[in-house]
């Protein structure tokens, strides 16, 4: 089970706006994607992130300004690296969001192009899977599917029922996320393969943040 929430709370504040600044055109997933690339590459240019974030360049330089003032990037001519803090936040928000793949179009997704995302031991935050598909939605997808790993079987929330995956090289690439029990795995799914990315991150924040939220409120 999650229980993390500094990550979150750090990543809200990145994604904050000071006034009187504009309304910002980046959110939570994009700074997640912009970590992994960075952690995956070392240093990236803004051009790499303005392509693989689907932002502009002032978007782009407003989002690097953010994660510059909470001390998780550096900047020099050759592009953006993470900081000693910058790595150890992308360190834990991987811990979590364990493993990632494109999904081809298939009858369990809403949409040409899909992009699932692996998160660790939380069966027990999701409801009906209508949370993650409007937040998919709010991010520009076109929805998101929620599959729940349990008793060795993909299972649609709140049914309990088996989720029939005709596909077998669907089921493959689901297979080779190495699902474990109450794992969940959000699917977000767009015309555009970096949407669908973004929408299925964006869902598991939101069900991170959802999580936390009802599990502080019961403590009260």
């Amino acid at each position: 089970m999650y229980e993390g929430g500094d990550e979150l709370s750090l990543l809200i504040r990145v994604c904050s706006r000071y006034a009187p600044s504009r309304m910002l055109s980046f959110n939570m997933a994009h700074v997640i994607v912009a970590l992994q690339l960075m952690g995956r590459l070392g240093r990236v240019s803004r051009a790499v992130l303005m392509r693989e974030l689907m932002l502009g360049e002032g978007s782009v330089k407003t989002m690097i300004k953010h994660m510059r003032m909470y001390g998780l990037v550096e900047t020099s001519r050759a592009g953006v690296m993470l900081t000693s803090k910058g790595k150890d936040l992308y360190a834990r928000l991987s811990r979590v969001m364990v493993a990632e793949a494109r999904i081809p179009n298939c009858s369990i997704a809403v949409g040409e192009f899909n992009y699932a995302v692996k998160v660790r031991g939380i069966a027990n935050a999701i409801r009906s899977g209508v949370e993650q598909r409007d937040a998919a939605i709010k991010v520009g997808a076109l929805g998101a599917t929620t599959l729940v790993y349990r008793g060795s079987r993909f299972i649609m929330p709140g049914s309990g029922n088996s989720v029939y995956i005709k596909e077998q090289d669907v089921m493959d690439r689901l297979k080779d996320l190495m699902p474990e029990e109450d794992d969940v795995i959000i699917i977000g799914s767009a015309s555009n393969v970096k949407v669908a990315e973004l929408a299925a991150k964006y869902a598991v924040l939101t069900t991170l943040l959802n999580m936390l939220h009802y599990t502080h409120n019961s403590l009260l």
